[in-house]
């Protein structure tokens, strides 16, 4: 067995102190199953939307994006900001390659990135939601991309990789509690901020969480299915 094999089995490196974070199919199923039900209940102008409006009156008259607060709260939006996150991620998977000897964690980067992309934009453009800033709620709208929350499904997906990826190769205990604390406080901090700031309604951000739980589990499904089965047939895809 190649160096670079060894090391893509997971050693050497510290053992797993938190989980890897791989959604569970039931988790996946019930995140769609609450998408389509918070979808449908908004396009059929249901209690959801007078919740909306009603949340967004309230954080409106906070006026957070005027005050001395608001640097702080953009600061707290970015952690589910994609260059945010991209460059952690570029970082993270560049020590992978250069001290573990593989690709296979850029791939997986550049899969969860097409794959949130692909599933958060069509969303938008499906449903064509505004944001607050408008006078109402409206879909189906040319400049509607509010819906979901493009910020917290990228927290959820993205941060979920960056932990996926320091459990698997044994990086430090510390490194690892600090992934699986952004995995899982990083979508809800993104989403109060985005939320507390009024740029997004709170269903937006609900429903940004539930895509990201869904995608990130198809960013596992192709891995297992296509990516880990493609490096482990070709090693000359890990570093020698």
């Amino acid at each position: 067995m190649t160096r670079g094999a060894v090391r893509e089995a997971g050693h050497p490196g510290s053992p797993a102190v938190v989980s890897a974070g791989r959604p569970p199919w039931w988790l996946v199923v019930g995140a769609l199953v609450l998408g389509v039900l918070v979808t449908a209940d908004l396009l059929s102008r249901g209690r959801l939307e007078r919740l909306d409006l009603r949340v967004s009156e309230i954080v409106s008259d906070w006026g957070l994006q005027d005050s001395a607060a608001y640097p702080l709260v953009w600061v707290l939006t970015q952690l589910g900001g994609r260059v945010t996150i991209l460059v952690v991620l570029a970082a993270l998977v560049g020590y992978l390659a250069w001290r573990r000897g593989t690709w296979l964690p850029v791939l997986r980067v550049v899969v969860a990135v097409a794959v949130l992309t692909a599933g958060v934009y069509a969303i938008k453009h499906g449903t064509g939601r505004t944001a607050p800033a408008f006078p109402g709620s409206y879909f189906f709208h040319d400049d509607g991309a509010s819906f979901p929350s493009g910020h917290v499904a990228n927290a959820v997906v993205m941060w979920g990789v960056a932990r996926w990826q320091a459990v698997r190769y044994g990086l430090s205990a510390a490194l690892q509690r600090v992934f699986w604390w952004l995995s899982v406080a990083g979508p809800v901090v993104t989403g109060a901020a985005m939320v507390s700031l009024d740029w997004h309604w709170v269903t937006d951000a609900v429903v940004g969480a539930a895509a990201g739980i869904v995608l990130l589990g198809v960013v596992h499904a192709v891995d297992a299915v296509a990516l880990s089965r493609w490096a482990d047939a070709h090693p000359g895809a890990r570093l020698a």
